[in-house]
């Protein structure tokens, strides 16, 4: 591989040989990966010749196209060695310099869209049921790919019109080797554009059919424009010699597919590239050293080459023969050897398609079984959510039972109220019953007087009478006789006059007490009236007031019984529900938990994996930067932050351990990531750092599992503590810090100080060297003499010339580096454009800090040679050295 990288990417304006890019694409199927292509490939001086460059860029996109798939993977770790190689050439006027910038936009866009997408293969050749499942129903999805594709188709499009633009492209001008080398990568565009056409055409038709034509306007004037870009491109192509003997193009219709009406997709064809059958090209010798200039040992070596091609000349074959039979029998063994090495191959194979396929069995196991205990713990929430209804239900029946009881309550006080409104009424009428007994017996007594009153006034009504006749016969006879005898006769008229008179009066008292009496009678008449009305009202309120109290007394029995009974079926319903729901959430428990042990397994085989890789040979070529692994040691620390609050808060309510899931496994990437980048990174360090990365790594993943193991145990998992995993963690986090380049620890706003201060402090240096020469000088002239003085004087003069020498180019380079800056800083600082610019910046400072040293160094050596106590070879080999730091500081001035 090394020596087909060196012969398909060099500096020769010709086009990439095949076989030697199908060497390279051949050794990344054989170590699965693009490891010896990057270890060569970044060694190239890509800064120093723009064909290189493009060379470079050509091989890499065969080598994505053709290679194994891990190849994508490795090109994603180099991204920033292809983004400055395009940026260099991009700021310089050259040809090729503007193809190399255009072609890394085109390598980079393929690469992020494959590492994106790695449902696409990066040859880009999937089937439409792929694209389909790719693609999905959501229509945020495909319109997201379709823009992506289109960019893609973009990025291909426009180095094929840069290339022609710079080209003249008639017939004759596409065989000079200048051209082609131009051409050849074109041929990878060809086969890129066909299969990103297609799948722009189906995108588009799945786009018309779920959004209206209005919405997706731009995306087909974007389609009509790239439609027509692509037909020009495959026309020209078509046209052009040099690509008609090594692809077939495909033709695109006269006009683009109609996406308006679906069943234009029927209609359209799949553009196919087809690429012919080529004669392999005669192999090159594959010598370490070429021979480019003749030499006078040319005839000679043809000559030994020819004999040993062909034998010696004299014709004697007999040897030959025995050597061709000896082959014959030995490529034999080697053919059973290699068939019997492919059975083996192929039973390895077999063994890794089975453990493939049990793998994925598992996983696919685990995944149901993820999925079961998922829709368990749903169910389970929809049945806690049940009994939460439920038991709402079952406090607004409480709530109702106690209003119930209150009303119970007031109707029983309104009860008692009425009771004893009912004994005051019953009192109440026992007393106007007593009043009108107590009056009946008045009045009979008043009716008896009455009676009597009346029996007297007839006896005496019947003695007037008697008495008037008496009277009347008396004074009949008294005046009969009053002639006889008047004298005794008037004084018993007197009399009688008397008793007459005596008995009226008696009679007008008589007749005035029947008055009063028949006045008291009446009134007695109307006062038992009034109260024979008034006992008559009492009873019509006593009866209504009776009824009214046993009708409350039977409403009041019947809600006491009714309630009584809602009283204990509520109860009765409460105590199942309530012993349903502890069931319930015991097994919301166990599930929850049972999801944790899941979880918790997963991420110790995750974890134990990872440690697998500490001990695995294969891992040894795998690497990675202390940076990387500085940024996954702190990601896997900072997740220790959420799995100890998701394990607080798993603690505190074991019903919910949804946070401590998503933390643990979090936490057991993060930390597998860790662990492997660490044993990557050990590869590249030195072996006492290496060690001790590799058992603090080891030491992170055994606490690691440790902890999980303590989740494991119901009776640990209160207890478990992650202040050793953080220990180990923070440990990984140290010895990463310690392995970073040393260079990375000068902050950036610090690095134009120091360019200032590293060419002010080579200046003193110099000047300091050249005043020590001139003291050596003026001392050689006193204590030398004749052949002696000679030779100092004229080592002293060549050390005086060289740093006066030395002088100008640092005093030159200082007035460069401050018009690069004026003329590229803007209006940026000093300080801001050095630090844009930090490679170049520690270029500068690294390479005027080796001229300073050099300087004393020369210095040191003159004196030690002019005292005698030093040799000629030392002031060769420091001037060496300043060459060597004057051509550094010289490129870094270039670049």
């Amino acid at each position: 591989q090394a020596i087909s990288i060196s012969k398909a990417i060099n500096t020769q304006e010709a086009p990439v040989k095949e076989k030697h890019a199908r060497r390279i694409i051949l050794g990344t199927h054989h170590e699965k990966g693009a490891f010896t292509f990057w270890s060569y490939a970044i060694g190239l001086p890509l800064p120093s010749s723009a064909i290189l460059s493009w060379k470079f860029c050509h091989v890499l996109h065969k080598v994505l196209r053709d290679g194994h798939p891990n190849v994508l993977q490795d090109c994603q770790r180099y991204r920033s060695n292809i983004r400055e190689t395009g940026d260099l050439w991009g700021h310089l006027h050259d040809r090729y310099g503007q193809l190399v910038n255009i072609y890394t936009r085109l390598l980079l866009t393929k690469i992020s869209f494959h590492v994106k997408h790695p449902e696409f293969p990066p040859g880009l050749e999937v089937s439409d049921e792929v694209l389909e499942k790719t693609a999905g129903t959501d229509v945020n999805n495909i319109f997201q790919l379709t823009v992506e594709l289109f960019d893609y188709l973009d990025c291909e499009l426009k180095l094929s019109e840069s290339v022609f633009r710079q080209l003249n492209t008639s017939m004759a001008v596409s065989q000079m080797s200048a051209v082609q080398c131009r051409l050849a990568p074109l041929i990878q565009v060809i086969q890129d554009c066909s299969h990103l056409y297609h799948y722009a055409v189906k995108l588009m038709f799945k786009l018309h059919s779920c959004l209206p034509a209005d919405t997706l306007q731009g995306h087909r004037d974007r389609f009509h424009e790239q439609f027509r870009s692509l037909k020009n491109f495959f026309k020209k192509a078509s046209d052009m010699l040099y690509f008609k003997r090594l692809i077939q193009i495909p033709r695109l219709p006269e006009s683009p597919p109609n996406f308006l009406r679906a069943s234009a997709l029927a209609e359209h064809v799949k553009p196919v590239v087809v690429i012919p059958e080529e004669a392999p090209e005669d192999e090159e010798p594959e010598n370490l050293i070429e021979i480019s200039t003749t030499s006078t040992t040319e005839p000679q070596i043809t000559s030994d080459l020819f004999e040993q091609t062909f034998g010696p000349p004299n014709g004697v074959w007999d040897d030959r023969d025995a050597q061709i039979e000896s082959l014959k029998k030995e490529v034999d063994t080697l053919r059973a050897e290699m068939e019997k090495i492919k059975l083996e191959a192929q039973r390895y194979i077999t063994q890794l398609k089975a453990q493939v396929n049990s793998l994925e069995g598992e996983v696919e196991e685990q995944r149901k079984q993820k999925q079961k205990a998922l829709v368990d713990n749903e169910q389970l929430r929809d049945e806690l959510e049940r009994l939460q209804r439920v038991k709402q239900d079952s406090d607004r029946s409480q709530r109702l039972c106690a209003e119930a009881e209150k009303k119970a309550n007031a109707t029983e006080i309104r009860y008692t109220k009425l009771k004893e409104k009912h004994s005051e009424l019953i009192n109440t009428h026992a007393e106007l019953l007593r009043k009108n007994a107590d009056t009946a017996k008045q009045l009979t007594v008043t009716q008896q007087s009455q009676e009597e009153v009346a029996r007297v006034k007839e006896q005496l009504a019947f003695q007037v009478e008697q008495v008037k006749r008496e009277a009347e016969m008396k004074v009949s006879s008294r005046s009969f006789s009053a002639s006889t005898e008047p004298s005794p006769a008037w004084e018993k008229q007197d009399a009688r006059r008397e008793e007459l008179e005596q008995a009226q009066r008696s009679l007008s008292h008589a007749k005035q007490a029947g008055v009063e009496l028949s006045a008291q009678v009446d009134a007695l008449h109307a006062e038992k009236e009034v109260l024979r009305r008034s006992v008559s009202e009492k009873e019509c309120e006593l009866l209504s007031t009776r009824g009214l109290v046993e009708e409350k007394e039977l409403q009041l029995s019947q809600e006491a019984d009714k309630a009584t009974r809602e009283i204990r079926e509520l109860q009765g319903r409460l105590l199942e529900k309530s012993n349903q729901e502890q069931s319930l959430q015991q097994k919301l428990l166990e599930e929850q938990f049972g999801v944790l042990q899941q979880t918790v397994r997963e991420a110790q085989g995750i974890l134990r994996d990872a440690m697998a890789k500490l001990d695995d040979p294969l891992h040894l070529r795998c690497t990675s930067s202390p940076d990387y692994l500085l940024s996954r040691a702190q990601a896997a620390l900072e997740s220790t932050d959420a799995l100890e609050k998701g394990h607080a808060q798993y603690v505190a309510s074991m019903a919910d351990a949804a946070g401590l899931v998503g933390a643990l496994a979090l936490f057991a990437h993060l930390t597998a990531d860790t662990i492997v980048n660490g044993s990557a990174t050990s590869h590249l360090a030195p072996t006492d750092h290496a060690d001790r990365l590799t058992e603090t790594c080891r030491d992170c993943g055994q606490r690691s599992l440790e902890y999980l193991d303590e989740l494991k145990d119901r009776q640990r998992l209160g207890h478990a503590e992650l202040g050793d995993v953080r220990r180990a963690l923070r440990g990984v986090l140290q010895l990463a810090q310690e392995l970073r380049p040393k260079s990375l620890d000068i902050k950036q706003e610090e690095l134009g100080d120091m360019v200032e201060k590293e060419m002010a402090s080579t200046s003193e240096a110099i000047e300091d060297a050249v005043r020590r020469i001139e003291e050596m000088m003026s001392q050689a002239r006193n204590e030398s003499s004749g052949v002696k003085l000679e030779v100092n004087e004229r080592i002293l003069n060549s050390c005086t010339d060289l740093m006066k020498a030395i002088r100008l180019l640092v005093t030159t380079s200082t007035n460069l580096q401050k018009e690069i800056v004026e003329s590229g800083r803007g209006a940026a600082t000093t300080q801001e454009f050095y630090a844009k610019n930090s490679r170049w910046t520690e270029g500068l400072i690294s390479a005027s800090k080796a001229v300073g040293w050099g300087a004393t160094q020369l210095v040191d050596s003159a004196d030690r040679v002019v005292l005698h106590t030093g040799k000629y070879e030392e002031l060769i080999v420091c001037s060496h050295e300043i060459a060597a730091s004057t051509a550094q500081l010289v490129a870094a001035s270039k670049v």
